[in-house]
């Protein structure tokens, strides 16, 4: 096992693993009424329909300080790895956290770093983690870490519209009519963190196409690529077949979006990190 803990909140779409000593904190998914913890007790089909059922305003909420605390408890170095602060103020309270901690813990030391991105570009920041922490420094961790992040990048595609519709993010009438032309959005995560628009394609063929052309865009040479979806593994399985004609000796892995991601991505969503 590690020395230095690892902490990263559910917008990973992790698990927690005791064998890396890798913790997972769950964010909290708001659907009128109802919140839903975005841990392994999600009833996720139950979540997924709740979200279609869904036509009053939602949101997300970022974890409180306790639950970075009860997170950090027993240990003396740390790192805590966020979504990107530009979609949520989790990575503020985990600062705030991770000051508290040290000040309660004479002698600790947590490192909080803003992924600038969600989902699967975190996997590739934690897998490099893992490998960075065996040096024990987290002052080269940082450093390290921030020069791997430079060459790591997120795309993603919606295939329904149906919650920025409903939180008001874009027209309603432009959300059903993209539905029915089968017309799909294509966008990234910024350096600055925030997400994007590319492109847009109309079926699965073209998004497939679109994704892997955008991935070359960003420099993509057959480095490691985690594909995430929404309830759409056909899609996930199909890109992952084109990227490995390309580049057979890829590393491609296919996982499911938790809570978090599910809530933005919407059923039929692809989200794509990959080391350019």
């Amino acid at each position: 096992m590690n020395e230095i803990k690892l902490i990263v909140d559910s917008s990973s779409n992790l698990n927690s693993d005791l064998s890396s000593n890798l913790d997972v904190v769950p964010l909290v998914i708001n659907l009128g009424n109802e919140s839903y913890i975005d841990d392994d007790q999600l009833d996720y089909k139950h979540f997924l329909e709740s979200i279609y059922a869904n036509n009053e305003k939602s949101g997300t909420a970022c974890p409180n300080l306790q639950a970075w605390l009860d997170a950090l408890t027993g240990s003396k170095k740390a790192i805590i790895l966020t979504v990107t602060s530009g979609l949520s103020g989790t990575y503020s309270s985990a600062c705030q956290a991770a000051k508290i901690y040290e000040e309660e813990n004479p002698g600790s030391e947590v490192l909080v770093i803003d992924s600038k991105s969600a989902g699967p570009e975190l996997k590739l920041l934690i897998d490099k983690l893992l490998e960075l922490v065996q040096h024990e420094n987290l002052s080269l961790v940082r450093e390290d870490i921030k020069a791997y992040q430079e060459k790591t990048h997120l795309l993603f595609s919606l295939e329904s519209l149906h919650n920025l519709a409903v939180n008001g993010r874009i027209n309603s009438a432009v959300a059903k009519i993209a539905g029915m032309l089968h017309i799909r959005m294509i966008g990234e995560a910024s350096q600055e963190g925030t997400l994007e628009p590319l492109d847009k394609a109309r079926g699965s063929k073209k998004t497939i196409v679109s994704l892997f052309n955008n991935m070359k865009k960003q420099n993509y040479a057959g480095g490691k690529v985690y594909i995430d979806h929404v309830a759409n593994l056909k899609d996930a399985k199909n890109l992952k077949e084109v990227i490995l004609a390309e580049f057979p000796t890829a590393i491609v892995e296919i996982g499911i979006c938790h809570g978090l991601c599910s809530f933005y991505a919407e059923k039929g969503g692809l989200m794509v990190g990959f080391e350019g």
